[in-house]
């Protein structure tokens, strides 16, 4: 793989990064509520949940579940529930008002912040079909080896960490502003209607 081909395919990643998905307001929620631990914590669960898919993807596994109906449709669901679960967590948050202190006096359990980020990305079906769309265009049949496959996947698990990673230490930044009940309850608020936005827009695809 040439270099101008892999700083094309960067390109690329870079916009599909930055581009707010539900990963985003799930780790901005994360980091809300249980501070830059926590939001680093589920930093680091949907980096293993990108790696995991992109993996997937590179070794050919990615295509046979996507062209399992069944399995992909169990997977679709699945995301659709758990971006329920979470925006109403967030709406009845915004609607109850009732937050603890960001002084990290009660951190997050570890599990839990993990979690949230890995089941964020890996019951996305869209992570995967973005794998199984962009990956191809980069992969020459008979040239391109498994190494240069799992290169690009793992591309976008770097990248897309070290951006979380950023919104984490500004989150952190300015806690004290984030510490406010009112940007709290908006932050809460808008993050619920987002992820019911997103999990409506899975469900009907």
């Amino acid at each position: 793989m040439s270099w101008a081909s892999y700083g094309a395919y960067l390109l690329i990643v870079v916009v599909l990064v930055l581009v707010p998905g539900p990963d985003t307001f799930v780790l901005l929620r994360s980091s809300l509520g249980g501070g830059r631990r926590a939001g680093l914590l589920t930093t680091a669960g949907v980096f293993a949940g990108n790696a995991l898919q992109g993996s997937a993807a590179a070794f050919g596994l990615g295509v046979l579940l996507a062209e399992s109906h069944t399995l992909f449709t169990i997977l679709r669901w699945a995301g659709v529930g758990y971006l329920c679960v979470l925006a109403f967590g967030a709406l009845r948050a915004a609607r109850r008002c009732d937050y603890p202190s960001l002084d990290g006096s009660t951190p997050t359990p570890v599990h839990r912040a993990f979690g949230r980020g890995l089941l964020s990305n890996v019951t996305n079906p869209k992570i995967l079909i973005m794998y199984l769309s962009v990956l191809p265009q980069f992969l020459v049949p008979g040239v391109t080896g498994t190494g240069d496959a799992l290169l690009l996947a793992l591309t976008v698990a770097v990248l897309g960490g070290i951006w979380q990673v950023g919104m984490v230490l500004t989150v952190h930044r300015a806690r004290e502003w984030f510490s406010r009940r009112r940007v709290r309850r908006a932050g809460d608020a808008i993050s619920g209607v987002a992820l019911l936005g997103f999990g409506a827009a899975l469900a009907v695809e």
